[in-house]
């Protein structure tokens, strides 16, 4: 029997076992009709039922008025969303807060439709921390943010304030924890993180943002089209979709409280281990800490092949950090068990015992 390997990717990352087990079950017959989920039409019946469960039970975790805001299923991923929301809602001028490699991609895509202004940033220090006390005086289409920055590990732990929409992009860490969702106009999230496998991107808007369009937008990048044809315009991506309602049924099960509450306990514990340990060091700023992400350094003396010899006797897998940071990053998104993070605690303890 293989050993049980903890998964510290960044993504694709890992997904509950009961989410496998029913997608696989679904993939030779779905629904019992003798077709698989992978061959059923997208017009069907059977995936409308599965269309609209999703996006309505997305609605109903944020906590969201379903009268006010939309939901879609769209592809491209986060990136595609870089473009989108630009192409949609930056009419004169957008303000953007840089906190890492992905708002700086958003931040390169949406200066194709007009003025963008930096107004903060972080990569004076390598984006180690989130930006504070910012503050907004000019009236801007929109402020964009990312929540969560997965390559150097920090995350937002409150939300600029401002009287112009705010738009965020969510995608590593979507319901992952309790906030007021009501506080953003749009949140996009790449489905590879905490919602299923990549090839699904979810996308939660308030109707009347729609307002704000004032420019011809090709079909495929209109949101107005993607509601109005409830994310079908295209075929939608079924497979994702489908893994991705599963999810939410045990998102909805389990809840937000108890999610964040298990969250915060994972990620006490390794950060507790990395303050305590001789041989690491945190790579983000104490108070900006991910809780998605714990991005951490070998201390100059110590010997990386030897934690990462232990780290694969331990069946430790996905730790090794990005280039932009080095070191290590664990990836603690709510389908990781404690007890993979209590094996890393204990490598890392090993290691140190071994120096």
């Amino acid at each position: 029997m293989n050993k049980k390997v903890h998964n510290f990717s960044a993504g694709p990352s890992i997904l509950p076992k009961k989410v496998f087990e029913q997608a696989s079950s679904s993939i030779n017959n779905f629904n019992g009709k003798g077709l698989s989920i992978l061959e059923i039409s997208h017009r069907s019946k059977d995936f409308v039922d599965v269309l609209e469960e999703a996006r309505s039970l997305a609605i109903e975790i944020a906590g969201l008025d379903k009268n006010i805001y939309s939901c879609l299923f769209l592809q491209g991923g986060a990136s595609m969303q870089f473009l989108m929301t630009a192409y949609n809602f930056l009419n004169k001028k957008a303000g953007y807060i840089n906190t890492g490699s992905w708002s700086t991609k958003a931040i390169k895509e949406a200066k194709l439709f007009g003025n963008v202004t930096e107004i903060a940033s972080s990569s004076d220090k390598n984006f180690n921390y989130i930006p504070k006390d910012v503050i907004i005086n000019e009236d801007y289409d929109y402020l964009h943010i990312t929540t969560n920055n997965t390559i150097f590990g920090t995350q937002f732990h409150s939300f600029p304030k401002s009287n112009c929409p705010l738009i965020a992009d969510m995608s590593s860490d979507i319901f992952s924890r309790k906030i007021d969702f009501s506080e953003f106009d749009l949140i996009y999230a790449g489905a590879q993180k905490n919602l299923g496998p990549a090839g699904a991107t979810m996308v939660l808007i308030k109707d009347s943002l729609l307002d704000q369009v004032k420019r011809d937008i090709p079909s495929m990048m209109s949101y107005k089209v993607h509601i109005d044809k409830d994310s079908s315009f295209n075929t939608p991506p079924v497979f994702p979709i489908y893994c991705i309602l599963l999810n939410l049924r045990l998102i909805k099960e389990e809840g937000l409280d108890s999610i964040s509450k298990k969250n915060k306990i994972k990620s006490d514990s390794i950060y507790s281990e990395i303050d305590r340990n001789k041989c690491f060091s945190g790579f983000s700023d104490v108070s900006d800490r991910s809780q998605m992400n714990a991005t951490f350094n070998l201390n100059e003396g110590f010997d990386g092949e030897i934690f990462n010899r232990i780290c694969l006797k331990n069946n430790i897998s996905g730790l090794n950090g990005h280039r932009s940071v080095g070191g290590y990053r664990a990836s603690i998104y709510n389908a990781l068990p404690l007890e993979s993070l209590n094996i890393l605690v204990d490598s890392m303890k090993e290691f140190e015992l071994n120096q």
